[in-house]
């Protein structure tokens, strides 16, 4: 096959033994992706940027989350931290995922599970302890405008979490168990079963740790279910639930420090999916159901009383997705789509000792309907030619239409030339039209304009991949608080213009030994919090017999911990290693250092991240 491989999904495939590689990384051997067009199609032929990594790679640095692995292997993304585990939500809260200098903390970035949303329903961003290693089966990063497809807060691009299932008959038991630095533990169950047409998924996860400072405790526990069932050759049908629970503390910062701050979250999705192969055409019809509830006490500092009420909140994002490709002409993939949300908030503040109700903050409702038409067109062996157009309506702050358009040119073998022109853009927030005194129900759609041109280039023989991107985004319309007649308001007056590159490589040197690389290269002319103006990350892996080493450097630098008159950056280098041993064939052992230089950094403004960490476990499999 004449595939361009991104560099995770070559490592990937060098790195996993040909006996696992069925199961788990099936869908790279013919390097397809969904996110990009909402069909199967070859990377080759997509002007969109993608980055797929593999359940492998997501796994083998024995994490439960999966943004830490994606901040590595993803030029351009980054995700705040502050501790060993968790990053809980509010004040002082970590997980803001940026791509290219657009953040999820504001909503212009976006989650999804299986192609459905998810972010917080009346502030808009995402919940990044959500985000759990056990519910994937592989991960696809869209870098840049996904707007036409996938709407609103995809602005910036998505990150799509695809979630696991059983390929072939039988029953499949995975147990994940580590602990170390801080008192943190981490414990995963998964067990996976297929009987002919009917395949099942259950999940369970716990996870705790102290952190490095004093008050920064942090406790998760969740599960996920799915069950499928291939009703013919044509027709499949499952439905899931994941739901996740996580109790945080907040210290306050170093400067002002915090107490009896704590949050008590649940999040959960569940969804139903009913999809469609005829070959030449292909579809799928999805209802989803995305909700949380919200307990918060913000905790009071030296000299102040502790507050006597929690902040509540209970949000829902409710959704209805109908699309169906066909292949109309030779060469040709078009898709027709129609997506619905409803999405719900409501605030409120109560009494700690009664529950009852002291003050309402507010109760609201929004709808959206959408409907858009993706078409890909191969012109000649060496050219395919795609557009899009999206048609978007919500219920307060109006109608957008969102075009996108880009071409691929292969002038070598394995090489491609790719250039796109997307927009994006964001509808205002609850919170933003509603809720507390910068209120402004007469918001507009924040709006971004993308540019970028591309080349990637596979060279078999040597064991080699790389690719160049180079990209510029202006943004109008955008959110930002101003005093007017006394009080500030949330006005659309602000920009962005940002400008980049992002560089990617893999090397299979031997059958032992591959190492990997990408670099991102971020000019914001308005900076924000938690975009790094560069990002180096290199990574090797070594493989021999029953041992597997697996190490990686990070270099970061003008990271923004705090903007205007105060600036502060950040620099760092940060070493990780980890090492595992296959005891047997159902006994892995692994241990792991992260930080391993001992750097003194942070990444969110007062809160210096831990030195050298280090945890120890064993995975089972049965």
């Amino acid at each position: 096959m004449n595939k361009t491989f991104p560099t995770a999904i070559l490592l990937s495939l060098l790195l996993t033994p040909a006996h696992a590689q069925k199961d788990s990384l099936t869908y790279q051997l013919d390097n397809i992706v969904v996110t990009g067009t909402r069909s199967t199609a070859d990377i080759e032929n997509l002007p969109a940027t993608v980055t797929v990594i593999g359940r492998k790679t997501l796994t083998e640095t024995q994490r439960t989350n999966v943004l830490p692995t994606l901040a590595e292997y993803v030029p351009g993304l980054f995700v705040t931290s502050r501790g060993m585990l968790g990053y809980g939500v509010s004040d002082g809260a970590a997980g803001t995922i940026s791509m290219r200098g657009l953040s999820s903390s504001q909503g212009r970035f976006m989650v999804l599970i299986d192609g459905h949303p998810q972010y917080q329903g009346i502030f808009g961003h995402s919940i990044s302890d959500s985000y759990q290693t056990m519910l994937a089966d592989h991960i696809e990063v869209m870098r840049g405008p996904a707007s036409t497809l996938y709407g609103s807060n995809a602005m910036g691009g998505v990150i799509n979490i695809v979630t696991r299932k059983m390929q072939s008959d039988g029953v499949k038991t995975d147990i994940h168990l580590g602990g170390g630095s801080y008192g943190t533990f981490q414990g995963e169950l998964t067990n996976r079963v297929r009987s002919g047409k009917f395949y099942s998924v259950v999940s369970g996860q716990y996870g705790r740790t102290d952190n490095n400072r004093p008050r920064m405790g942090f406790e998760q526990y969740g599960g996920y279910v799915k069950l499928g069932y291939d009703m013919s050759k044509n027709w499949s049908a499952y439905a899931d639930i994941n739901i996740t629970h996580f109790n945080a503390s907040y210290p306050g910062s170093v400067q002002v420090p915090v107490y009896d701050a704590r949050q008590w979250i649940t999040r959960g999705v569940a969804s139903a999916v009913v999809s469609n192969d005829y070959g030449n055409t292909s579809g799928a019809i999805s209802v989803y159901y995305n909700f949380g509830r919200h307990k918060i006490n913000d905790g009071y500092e030296d000299g102040e009383s502790p507050k006597d009420y929690y902040f509540r909140s209970n949000d829902a994002l409710a959704g209805l997705s109908i699309y169906q490709n066909f292949k109309l002409l030779p060469g040709n993939h078009t898709t027709i789509g129609l997506d619905y949300q409803h999405i719900y908030g409501k605030a409120w503040n109560s009494d700690r000792a009664s529950g009852e109700t002291i003050s309402t903050i507010g109760h609201e409702n929004e709808n959206e309907i959408a409907g858009y038409v993706d078409v890909r067109q191969d012109l000649l062996s060496w050219l395919t030619l795609s557009a899009g157009i999206r048609f978007d309506h919500h219920s307060q702050s109006g109608t957008e239409w969102v075009p996108r358009g880009g071409i691929v040119t292969r002038v070598i073998r394995n090489g491609e030339i790719k250039a796109m022109v997307s927009k994006g853009f964001r509808n205002p927030s609850i919170r933003e039209m509603y809720f507390w005194k910068p209120a402004n129900d007469e918001l507009r759609p924040e709006r971004i304009m993308n540019y970028e041109l591309s080349w990637t280039h596979k060279l078999p023989t040597a064991g080699l991949s790389y690719g160049i991107n180079l990209y510029y985004m202006k943004g109008s319309n955008i959110i930002q608080q101003q005093m007017i007649d006394g009080r500030p308001m949330n006005v659309n007056t602000g920009a962005i213009e940002n400008s980049g590159a992002e560089l990617e490589l893999g090397w299979r040197i031997n059958n032992c030994w591959q190492v990997n690389g990408n670099y991102s290269l971020l000019h914001m002319h308005n900076p924000i919090v938690g975009a790094p103006e560069s990002k180096l990350w290199l990574g090797a892996d070594y493989t021999s017999g029953r041992w597997n080493v697996n190490g990686g450097l990070q270099y970061i630098s003008g990271l923004y911990t705090q903007t205007g008159a105060n600036e502060v950056k950040e620099n760092v280098v940060l070493l990780n290693a980890t090492v595992s041993y296959r005891a047997s064939r159902m006994i892995q052992l692994w241990a792991k250092g992260e930080n391993l230089l001992a750097q003194k950094y942070e990444i969110n403004y007062g809160y210096p991240m831990p030195k050298a960490t280090f945890m120890g476990g064993v995975n089972l499999s049965f």
